[in-house]
């Protein structure tokens, strides 16, 4: 049974599940009713930092422009433009145990695609979450629903993996942002 968190909760990933290496992070979402004319194009990214947050390089950050971490251990499964149907809209696999020794977080990130030039914020998207799943067996882990917090952002840090010791954790984060992803990217490292 997954565990559900709410905004701001942490929780043991590994600790509690011995032997945990490959996951895999589901995002999902919908759209509210929107007459603006552009469809909805939710993108989910993850920034591989240090300690203070920042990545070493701009190929630390994993998204529709770069599929897979050069380590191997995070790979974006690719862009869904629409979101539609059920389930997860975007999936970011995650090997915990070839992750880089100098990667302390994860950050795992949700944007809305040229959300100025349409008009659209998250303020316009639903059922928003996301999911961890252990990708062997495909059992769900920890289950985090984002709620109806956000107005006018363009940029949604969801989550966070994280070390603590020689253990991952899950933080819930739900933060977030106006700027879109350039404004994301700037706050992690990434040169624009």
């Amino acid at each position: 049974m997954a565990i559900s968190l709410q905004k701001g909760q942490k929780v043991d990933l590994t600790k509690g599940n011995p032997g945990l290496s490959k996951i895999l992070i589901g995002l999902g979402w919908d759209t509210n009713r929107y007459d603006g004319g552009f469809d909805f194009d939710l993108d989910a990214a993850a920034f591989l930092t240090d300690e203070g947050g920042k990545v070493a390089s701009d190929s630390d950050f994993v998204f529709y422009g770069n599929l897979k971490h050069s380590s191997g251990s995070v790979e974006h499964t690719g862009d869904n433009l629409t979101g539609e149907g059920e389930g997860d809209d975007e999936v970011i696999k995650v090997d915990l145990s070839a992750v880089p020794a100098n990667v302390h977080k994860i950050a795992v990130t949700v944007t809305i695609h040229e959300a100025e030039t349409r008009k659209q914020n998250f303020g316009q998207v639903s059922n928003a979450f996301v999911r961890v799943v252990n990708e062997a067996g495909n059992a769900e882990l920890i289950r985090y629903d984002l709620g109806e917090d956000f107005s006018i952002e363009t940029a949604v840090v969801v989550a966070e993996l994280y070390r603590n010791g020689p253990e991952w954790k899950f933080n819930a984060v739900g933060s977030g942002f106006s700027g879109g992803l350039k404004a994301l990217c700037l706050s992690y490292g990434v040169n624009v």
